[in-house]
């Protein structure tokens, strides 16, 4: 069945339009299903400005409904997928309050490391969300949110990576990494279970990236 809104059946007057080039202001006809079209005055190829690229951003058949989809609405789907992960985490932790605000706490911590050293940040953050979570239930979980494969192995992978880390961590294994040990020494000084110096060793010690460094002195100062 394809989508209605891609059916040309269901297609009024307004459904092929022009729109000038951004470029060279020359009128290029688009398609309201056109995710892109190039601009045969000048071979500028832009995004369709009037398309909703809406159910774009979390449809696991977006490609084979609409076409190759232009960069930024790849990375809107990834980032929309995150969201949907954090969301079935609270439902599978139901009233474990405490739960949901430990992995929620370790997802911020790996937002606030992952913006500043790169890497993956969908990815980490699905990997946050989804860390305390058995792997069948995690799975589940991705399948439920329409993850594609690759996407799902590698989260699964960086879940099972951070219990025994390998000697050459990947950029998204060292953020999940010290995501972790950041919560463990928030909670240790919140509880008064360590004094300072020995959360500034372990800090110092077990930590890989710089800006996870910077977040445990604010956390023991």
């Amino acid at each position: 069945m394809k989508c209605p809104g891609q059916d040309m059946i269901y297609w009024k007057e307004n459904a092929i339009y022009d729109v000038d080039c951004p470029k060279c202001g020359a009128p290029v006809e688009f398609y309201k299903d056109d995710t892109q079209r190039k601009c045969n005055n000048c071979g500028n190829r832009f995004v369709n400005p009037k398309m909703d690229f809406g159910c774009a951003s979390y449809c696991q058949f977006a490609e084979q409904c609409l076409g190759t989809l232009p960069e930024e609405f790849k990375g809107a789907r990834d980032n929309f997928l995150k969201d949907k992960v954090a969301v079935e985490m609270k439902r599978f932790y139901q009233a474990d309050f405490k739960k949901i605000r430990l992995a929620t706490t370790t997802a911020n911590f790996a937002e606030n490391i992952g913006k500043e050293e790169g890497g993956n940040l969908p990815v980490i953050l699905c990997t946050a969300y989804l860390l305390e979570i058995d792997r069948s239930n995690a799975m589940e979980i991705l399948q439920k949110v329409g993850a594609n494969e690759e996407i799902t192995a590698e989260i699964l992978s960086l879940i099972e990576q951070n219990i025994n880390i390998p000697e050459t961590p990947s950029p998204e294994l060292k953020i999940i990494h010290d995501a972790v040990n950041l919560l463990k020494i928030q909670e240790k000084f919140k509880d008064g279970i360590s004094d300072k110096a020995k959360l500034a060793k372990i800090a110092q010690n077990d930590l890989f990236t710089n800006k996870a460094k910077v977040i445990a002195e604010k956390i023991y100062n």
